[in-house]
């Protein structure tokens, strides 16, 4: 049965599970500011368990195309407050952040999971993840950095190129110790590609499956929804959950989403009408002493 190994859980994705965006920005692409206090981010965690969410990811830095990063120390003063707080509320806990000195700082309050859109590609990262014997690592794909990865990426065969990359970070991670069971892959959708990557990496997530770990994918209100409706950000809810259960159908154990008790309930009536109707209610997981 798969898991990923976190600090403090076992997570069983034998189903998918739904990971819940707190985005403690000015200014990322859908909500930010919405939750830039540390008040509503705090808030919001409380709300997102609620709905269903599996797990919470934590960012103090927009990701969005174009955008600048924030100095570290400001990164700092956004997540560590929140993070505290959602570390007591019986879910996994991911920090989203590639800058090693905030990996350490949150895996040594208790984080479960880093999540680094440079693939622990940024010095120190590795061997932070290497130091915490139980701690997750989602490992992603992204071409370039945040404020140019749009300007015209191009690949010669997208789906090789990042499945390679991919394989490459986990090896590399496994070599100084990281246990398999501790590693998620993200193809990064949105990323420094273009609209047909992003439809052939989905298409592909069988192949990333190969590598032999858990696959994560976030379309979630992305600019790629857009292109395919028509529809603005603010409008792009139906094209997410669509998107993320199309994710699901093709392999993916753990959804990435804004849009937490749409998902949610997305995949219950998918697993109960295509899947196994005797066990579509619930979602909880155990926690497992993995000392």
């Amino acid at each position: 049965m798969p898991r990923w190994i976190t600090t403090r859980f076992a997570i069983d994705l034998a189903r998918p599970r739904v990971m819940g965006i707190v985005n403690v920005t000015p200014d990322s692409f859908f909500d930010g500011g919405l939750h830039a206090r540390t008040e509503a981010a705090i808030a919001h965690c409380e709300q997102l368990c609620a709905l269903g969410a599996d797990i919470l990811d934590i960012g103090g830095e927009s990701t969005r195309p174009g955008a600048r990063p924030p100095s570290k120390d400001e990164e700092r003063s956004r997540v560590m407050p929140v993070l505290r707080h959602a570390l007591g509320l019986g879910v996994p806990v991911s920090v989203d952040t590639r800058h090693a000195a905030l990996m350490r700082e949150a895996l040594d309050l208790g984080a479960d999971i880093i999540n680094d859109v440079h693939g622990l590609r940024g010095e120190g990262a590795e061997q932070v993840l290497a130091a915490f014997p139980r701690a997750g690592v989602c490992l992603m794909h992204m071409r370039g950095e945040p404020a140019t990865m749009q300007r015209s990426p191009d690949y010669g065969d997208v789906l090789r190129e990042v499945t390679d990359f991919l394989a490459q970070r986990a090896a590399r991670l496994q070599s100084l110790g990281v246990d398999a069971e501790r590693i998620v892959l993200d193809p990064g959708i949105g990323f420094g590609k273009k609209l047909h990557h992003n439809i052939a990496l989905h298409r592909g997530i069988a192949q990333l499956l190969e590598l032999g770990f858990p696959v994560l994918v976030g379309w979630s209100r992305k600019s790629a929804l857009g292109t395919i409706t028509g529809r603005p950000v603010h409008e792009r809810q139906a094209a997410s959950v669509a998107a993320a259960l199309a994710a699901a159908q093709r392999g993916a154990r753990v959804l990435r989403v804004h849009d937490v008790a749409a998902t949610v309930d997305a995949l219950k009536t998918w697993h109960a009408l295509e899947v196994d109707p005797a066990t579509a209610a619930g979602t909880n997981m155990t926690r497992e002493d993995i000392r």
